[in-house]
C-alpha cells in the first residue's frame, strides 16, 4: 500500500523535529546535583571562556549522543559535524524508543542517515519509506523554507544552524551559579566538571535565547567535562521543554576531524517544501 501525502507530511514534519533534536541544546535539570560552593568562581569563568574559544576555533568533532524526548522519542546518533562556515556534517540516528519511534517502524524505519549542508538538511529514511512514498528516499528540509513556514519551522532552521558544541559552554557562562564540580576521568581523559544553573531570560545571546525561549525552556542546567586542551569531551543536559521532559547527552572526540557530506542526488529527494504544497497544509 502507498503512504498517503498527508501520512508523508506527518512523518516529514517528525523527521524534522528529530533531526533537529539530535544538535539542539534545549533543556532544564541537572546530571547531578555537585556537592561545594553553589557561588561562582571567578577561575571557572575564565577558564569555560577558554574553552569556549578552543571549542569554536576547532571547528568540528566527531559527535555521539543519546537524547530522550519525554515519551515521544528516544535515538542515538553518530557521526561528525562541522561548524567553520555553518553547520555540515553527517550523522547515522538510530531510533530506540518513544511513540515517534513506533509509527516509523510501523513504517519499516529504524534508521535513518541526516546530511548537514550550509542550505539545507537531508534525511534519508531507506528503502521501505521510499516504497511507500513515490520510490524517493531522500527528503530535504531547506533552512529558509523552514522559516517561511514560521512558528516551529522557523525555530528548527534556528537550532539547526546554530548549534555547536561551544554552545554549552556559552549558556555556563550566562549562569550565575557556575561551579567547579571536580577532577573526573570521562573517555579515558582526565577533564574538568563544571555544572551550572541558567536563567534563559539572561542568556547573552540572542539567537540562542530565543531558541529556548521559542521551545518553552525558562532554566536550563547544563553539565560539561573540559579536557587539559580545554576542548569539551562530554555534556549532559536535562530538562523540561514545552514538549516535556528532554535528557541529551553527548560525547565529542576527534576535533578538527575532516567533515564532508554531499548533497543527494536530485531524482531520488522528495523536497518538504513541495510535499507540504501538494497538501495545502504547515508545521506551523
Amino acid at each position: 500500500m502507498k503512504c498517503t501525502g498527508g501520512r508523508r507530511v506527518a512523518l516529514a514534519a517528525a523527521v524534522a523535529a528529530t533531526l533537529a533534536g539530535c544538535t539542539s541544546c534545549t533543556s532544564s535539570g541537572s546530571s547531578q546535583e555537585p556537592d561545594g560552593d553553589r557561588g561562582a568562581s571567578p577561575v571557572s569563568r575564565t577558564a569555560l571562556r577558554s574553552a569556549e574559544r578552543s571549542t569554536d576555533r576547532a571547528e568540528s568533532a566527531r559527535v555521539r549522543s543519546t537524547t530522550v524526548m519525554g515519551t515521544e522519542l528516544s535515538i542515538e546518533a553518530d557521526g561528525a559535524l562541522g561548524w567553520g562556515d555553518g553547520l555540515t556534517g553527517a550523522l547515522t540516528i538510530t531510533y530506540t524508543g518513544g511513540t515517534t519511534a513506533e509509527a516509523m517502524r510501523r513504517l519499516g524505519i529504524t534508521s535513518m542517515q541526516a546530511r548537514y549542508l550550509s542550505d539545507a538538511y537531508y534525511a534519508r529514511m531507506g528503502d521501505a519509506f521510499a516504497e511507500k512514498a513515490g520510490g524517493k528516499h531522500w527528503i530535504k528540509y531547506a533552512y529558509d523554507d523552514l522559516e517561511a513556514l514560521g512558528g516551529g519551522g522557523a525555530n528548527l532552521a534556528d537550532q539547526l544552524r546554530n548549534t555547536t558544541p561551544n554552545q554549552s559552554v556559552k549558556l555556563l557562562l550566562d549562569s550565575e551559579d557556575v561551579r567547579k564540580v571536580g577532577e573526573e576521568t570521562v573517555d579515558g581523559q582526565a577533564t574538568t566538571h563544571y555544572s551550572g544553573t541558567v536563567a534563559v531570560a539572561d542568556v547573552a545571546d540572542a539567537e540562542l535565547r530565543k531558541q529556548l525561549q521559542h521551545a518553552g525552556v525558562t532554566t536550563e542546567t547544563v553539565d560539561i567535562w573540559v579536557n587539559d586542551q580545554d576542548l569539551l569531551v562530554k555534556k549532559v543536559e536535562k530538562g523540561r521543554t514545552a514538549n516535556g521532559e528532554l535528557t541529551q547527552t553527548a560525547h565529542y572526540s576527534d576535533y578538527g576531524v575532516k567533515v564532508s557530506a554531499e548533497r543527494p542526488p536530485a531524482g531520488d529527494t522528495e523536497d518538504f517544501r513541495e510535499l507540504l504544497e501538494k497538501q495545502g497544509g504547515s508545521t506551523s
